[in-house]
């Protein structure tokens, strides 16, 4: 296993990444880096949408404007060797988003004056195969266990700080943990799945020995397009703004979208390229089962394994919905209203048709089989304001 040095080497590249995940990139970070490319995720966040409008059109969807501004703000800030510097966009390859923000990428870095820095794209499509950053089996095994370590912190976290007797023992504990499993990714230890079960446990049970004081929370879903569900810069704080109005948010992990998004791949795949994604599938399956467990066992809560959820889900609603957050979407509305999370928000992105389409075509669907449950959909674009969303978010709490 590769060791990741604490800064870049001499001919090294700097490979900058957008915010995307906030609570998996501190830890999946490390799966970008390569003897030739040093990842840094972009956490400016200041005029960045301004920067973003100014080169692209506006009826571009939310998240690239965003993404386009970080790129922008980093390389006018002086910062970095524009010879020596790079840019990533993760993405699935799939409709919209996943398949044109590198070339719009390249657009509208050229009209800035800035047509020579790279631009590299990621995803399992094969789209640009010419511009893509190599991958390396070390760099896969590392996603893995950020991945799971990340869906385990921001499990733990959403249940845990809203309660917290002391403020700040919640940030406190997931530091310690972000810290040390940082440090085992980057030096290769400790990267087994023995070790990754055990530390699943060990982690849980470290977050439920928290002293929590008895206050009465309203529980809160979040779903949505990936960025805007895990990016509090995509949806505006509001993990943060429900737990001042007094909620405990509920997020879905990362790791049941790319379950769904193996799924789909076995579903449009035949032979020996559908076996080995089935062996993709049943690995993550297991580890979730794992985790799912772990975190049962020491008294939080967590929608079922993807195996259980799916069959779940298709009782709910069509499996054909396989573009992008697809039949995902409404799968988890129903599953957390099912669990007795009687509030679901809804956040999408303007501009993303699929979303729309998938998503918020299930509403009524889901309100006649729910009728004791809530769903309300904000859209987030830089033609509307976090004050608007928010009046919107207070109508669902209402009650």
């Amino acid at each position: 296993m590769v060791q990741i040095p604490d800064s870049p080497v001499p001919g090294q590249r700097i490979l900058l990444i957008p915010a995307m995940l906030d609570d998996h990139f501190p830890l999946l970070q490390y799966a970008f880096y390569t003897p030739e490319y040093y990842p840094v995720i972009l956490e400016n966040r200041r005029g960045i949408e301004d920067l973003g409008l100014r080169r692209a059109h506006n009826d571009m969807c939310y998240p690239f404007i965003l993404s386009l501004g970080q790129y922008l703000d980093a390389l006018d800030s002086g910062a970095y060797d524009l010879d020596r510097v790079s840019l990533l966009m993760p993405s699935a390859g799939d409709a919209c988003r996943g398949s044109n923000f590198t070339s719009l990428t390249r657009k509208g870095l050229a009209a800035a004056g800035y047509g020579q820095v790279e631009v590299l794209t990621l995803n399992v499509k094969g789209l640009e195969k010419g511009q893509a950053l190599p991958i390396r089996p070390y760099m896969v095994w590392r996603a893995l266990f950020g991945l799971f370590y990340g869906d385990l912190l921001m499990l733990l976290t959403h249940q845990t700080r809203p309660y917290e007797k002391t403020p700040g023992d919640t940030a406190a504990c997931r530091a310690k943990w972000t810290a040390r499993l940082a440090q085992d990714l980057k030096t290769g230890r400790h990267l087994t799945l023995r070790a990754m079960k055990q530390t699943f446990s060990q982690a849980a049970a470290d977050f439920a020995a928290i002293p929590r004081a008895p206050r009465p929370r309203k529980r809160v879903a979040l779903v949505g397009e990936l960025y805007t569900k895990y990016c509090a810069l995509g949806n505006w704080d509001m993990v943060a703004f429900l737990e001042r109005e007094g909620c405990e948010a509920a997020v879905n992990g990362f790791s049941w979208y790319i379950l769904y998004y193996v799924d789909n791949q076995i579903a449009g795949t035949s032979g020996p390229r559908r076996a080995g994604w089935k062996a993709v599938s049943a690995l993550l399956a297991g580890l979730q089962r794992s985790m799912t467990e772990a975190l049962r066992a020491h008294g939080f809560c967590c929608l079922d394994p993807f195996p259980a959820f799916r069959c779940q889900a298709e009782r709910d609603m069509s499996m054909n919905l396989q573009v992008a957050d697809g039949w995902l979407m409404g799968a988890e509305m129903a599953a957390h209203l099912r669990s007795g999370c009687a509030r679901v928000l809804a956040m999408q992105p303007f501009g993303c048709l699929p979303n729309h389409v998938c998503g918020r075509g299930q509403y009524a669907a889901l309100a006649r089989r729910f009728p004791q449950g809530k769903v309300v959909s904000v859209d987030l674009d830089s033609s509307g304001s976090p004050a608007q969303v928010y009046n919107r978010v207070k109508m669902l709490l209402e009650g």
